[in-house]
């Protein structure tokens, strides 16, 4: 297996990554992990690169070794990268979708978005606008706007194959968390066609924005999604909040839907 050549990320931290998004297939498993020389092989890389790759998953509690009989996926482990929390289920979601890059420019950021990037009005972002389909059938018109220091990654072939969230972690930037927004909105003369609809049909209108592990804004995003072929579902647990029992957001699901 041939890795993407990136000066930015290790290669051992590039085949992490592939490793952890594998690790649901393996979720409930009792066989071992191939062996490390096996692992090697297969992505062509040396058997320390490979061990410090299996030494990240360690660390992270992803998997363990067990002398003389070799690696296993932790229990759970696979289960939750599998359910996952809102952005692994939008990369996920994005994998099974295939995308058309209308446009991708760098341009300088509008007051309203340099205040959700927390950067100043005019400074340069990379601003990409993208269709996604399912089995051929449009489902969403998604504007995206990330830091020009962070973009360099973003180049229109890269965003055909790969979700953007995948490119940017791909290149060092950890996206750990997000704020999410619904509303309801009207397809314009712009969307409609795009997504087969009417002028004036409702659709979904969801704002994001992600930070990384340091809590920097690394991509804004507008997306305008097809309520008929679109579902945004949130699992819900009860909790004591000082004497009242009140619902509390236990897991965000993302997906698409025919």
């Amino acid at each position: 297996m041939n890795l993407p050549v990136s000066s930015v990320v290790p290669l051992y931290h590039q085949i992490y990554l592939v490793l952890r998004q594998e690790l649901s297939i393996l979720a409930g498993s009792q066989k071992p992990l191939p062996g490390e020389l096996d692992l090697a092989r297969r992505f062509k890389v040396s058997r320390i690169t490979m061990r410090k790759a299996l030494d990240q998953l360690v660390k992270e509690g992803l998997i363990y070794r067990r002398r003389g009989l070799g690696s296993f996926v932790t229990e759970g482990a696979g289960a939750a990268d599998k359910a996952g929390g809102l952005l692994d289920n939008i990369i996920s979601m994005a994998s099974r979708t295939t995308v058309r890059l209308l446009s991708l420019e760098r341009a300088p950021a509008t007051p309203a978005v340099a205040a959700d990037l927390e950067l100043r009005a005019g400074e340069p972002v990379v601003k990409a606008v993208r269709l996604r389909k399912m089995k051929k059938l449009p489902v969403s018109h998604i504007t995206t706007f990330v830091p020009e220091r962070f973009a360099a990654c973003l180049q229109p072939a890269a965003l055909a194959a790969k979700p953007m969230l995948s490119l940017l972690e791909e290149h060092g930037i950890n996206a750990a968390s997000a704020r999410q927004t619904i509303s309801a909105c009207l397809a314009d003369t712009t969307v409609a066609p795009l997504l087969e609809m009417e002028v004036g049909a409702a659709l979904l209108s969801v704002h994001r924005v992600v930070r990384d592990a340091e809590g920097r804004p690394v991509q804004l995003l507008h997306g305008l999604y097809r309520p008929d072929r679109y579902e945004y579902r949130m699992d819900l647990s009860r909790a004591a909040d000082g004497e009242a029992r009140v619902w509390c957001q236990a897991d965000s699901v993302s997906s698409h839907i025919a």
